[in-house]
């Protein structure tokens, strides 16, 4: 009985992470301090796990009242409430202003670095796109 319950602890602690990431993802600063998460529905919530608002499958940004934030165009470009373009996420991460300018990057790993490469954050398991409006365009 020892033996087996060893074993379903260590197969568990192998298939956390995986379980994990398929409900999303935590939202981390530089400092690795939790700000929140974003579930796989697209739910952003705080470090206190309240809802602050939704990413939608339709690109569209919502805020916990259901007011819209933005939205995501299905070429990676970030506009606001009022339609007004902030800038845009490649499919390499880079994050770009309105102006082009580039803002930062976020890895495959889901490391979220500032213009200068310098760690600003992880955001390990959440869509690129969406850690851009959370980090670079701060819609939450």
């Amino acid at each position: 009985m020892k033996r087996y319950l060893i074993l379903v602890v260590a197969a568990f602690m192998m298939l956390a992470p995986a379980f994990c990431l398929a409900n999303g993802g935590d939202l981390r600063d530089a400092s690795n301090a939790s700000l929140g998460r974003i579930d796989n529905d697209g739910s952003v919530r705080n470090a206190s796990n309240a809802l602050l608002g939704k990413f939608h499958s339709d690109g569209s940004i919502r805020n916990a009242s259901n007011a819209s934030l933005g939205k995501i165009d299905s070429d990676g470009t970030v506009r606001n409430a009022s339609n007004a373009t902030l800038g845009k996420i490649s499919s390499d991460g880079t994050v770009r202003n309105a102006s082009n300018a580039t803002l930062g990057k976020i890895s495959s790993d889901g490391s979220v670095r500032n213009a200068s490469n310098a760690s600003i954050g992880r955001a390990q398991g959440v869509k690129k796109e969406w850690a851009a409006v959370f980090y670079f365009f701060k819609l939450f």
